[in-house]
């Protein structure tokens, strides 16, 4: 789908959503039992463990790894989630609650898995359950960079010598009608809903919001010379990692992007390359008017002339914003693209050039939002323009 520019945003399918303002999503084609989970695991878990322990099983599958083969006290999970189990705790609460008429709620009625989807932490146990790891094991849980900022820790977990190795990435499942009705207040969802195939437009003039998605990638972190010498198949290494939070706004960005940009001067500094290097940036690109301005601005700030020649793209266009998700499933379309030679095409862009010139108007700061940057390096870059 991605290599193909295709898009997988439609009408949303789970729920009743005639009534929001934004009216599609990028909906997961996902047969839990298919994917190789029972029945009992199928009951148990929400979607978002779904994904999450189906990724682990094909991560450990492609890295050559059974539960037997490692130490389970070296052996740690780094999950990111933005918001969890929150389809089934909605989809549970107007059952116990009488359709949220009454505030007792009659446990009669309570799926006795109930109290694991409540904990945000169950993803993660769920994970190391599937991998027999016993170390550190946690649900990060940074908003939008929750997927990219599981990774980096588990990275210093490896370098700190706390672990050999490290299931990390990012889920979520949050089409349901309490996420959407959250983006609808704020008008981050793009309303194109009757063209749904180019509703999510980064970086381009038309741009009027992001589509909700869903997904999860994870990864099997592991130091390198463990990985070569059991002969694993390597799909990249991470040079360097940094985050950031703006300490600003919840929502809200500054207009210089100064956050993001030192978070991206941090990595490259660690990787010990120089803007010439960097062959391919796979940007936020979520398609609202200030993010993407804020985004070009901090490219701009931390790559300089180099920002004006070198390609940037989002691949939001085709599976649209899963929230802590998606910074994982970002790094595997850009390691899986960088071991075809290719980059990514958005589904939709029809007016990029010149559409992020101007600066964002300000906002009245009052709480924060975070950025993570992770660059990924190679000496000679070899990329097909699309």
């Amino acid at each position: 789908m991605v290599s193909g520019g295709r898009t997988a945003t439609r009408p949303v399918s789970f729920f009743d959503a005639s009534q929001f303002r934004s009216r599609i999503a990028a909906e997961c084609d996902f047969d839990p039992e298919a994917a190789g989970l029972g029945p009992q695991q199928v009951r148990r878990m929400d979607r978002v463990a779904q994904f999450a322990v189906a990724c682990t099983r094909e991560a450990l599958a492609d890295a050559g790894l059974a539960p037997s083969d490692v130490d389970p006290y070296r052996t740690g999970v780094s999950i990111g989630s933005a918001v969890g189990a929150t389809m089934s705790l909605e989809r549970e609460y107007v059952v116990v609650s009488d359709g949220g008429r009454k505030w007792e709620v009659d446990a009669d009625y309570a799926v006795p898995h109930l109290f694991d989807q409540f904990v945000p932490s169950s993803m993660a146990k769920e994970v190391a359950w599937e991998a027999g790891a016993e170390g550190s094991v946690q649900v990060i849980s940074t908003g939008c960079t929750s997927g990219l900022d599981s990774v980096g820790h588990a990275r210093d977990l490896i370098a700190e010598g706390s672990a050999d190795i490290v299931l990390a990435g990012g889920s979520d499942a949050p089409i349901s009608p309490i996420t959407v009705a959250c983006f609808d207040a704020i008008k981050a969802t793009s309303p194109r809903n009757d063209e749904a195939a180019t509703a999510s437009r980064p970086f381009d003039n038309t741009r009027n919001g992001f589509v909700l998605g869903e997904g999860a990638a994870v990864f099997v972190v592991e130091e390198l010379g463990r990985a070569l010498a059991r002969g694993a198949r390597i799909y990249g290494e991470i040079a360097g990692f940094a985050t950031r939070c703006n300490a600003y706004h919840m929502t809200g960005l500054r207009a210089d992007g100064v956050e993001m940009t030192e978070a991206i001067r941090q990595a490259m500094g660690q990787a010990r390359v120089p803007p010439e290097a960097i062959g391919y940036v796979n940007a936020h690109g979520s398609g609202t008017k200030q993010n993407d301005r804020h985004e070009t601005q901090a490219f701009k700030n931390s790559l300089g002339e180099h920002a004006y020649r070198v390609p940037v793209s989002s691949i939001k266009s085709m599976v649209g914003h899963s929230l802590g998700a998606i910074g994982s499933i970002e790094i595997a379309a850009s390691l899986l693209a960088r071991s075809a030679r290719s980059r990514s095409p958005p589904a939709c862009s029809r007016c990029a050039t010149g559409c992020c010139r101007r600066r964002p108007t300000s906002t009245n700061p009052t709480r924060s939002s975070t950025w993570t940057t992770f660059l990924w390096w190679q000496e000679k870059p070899r990329w097909t323009r699309c």
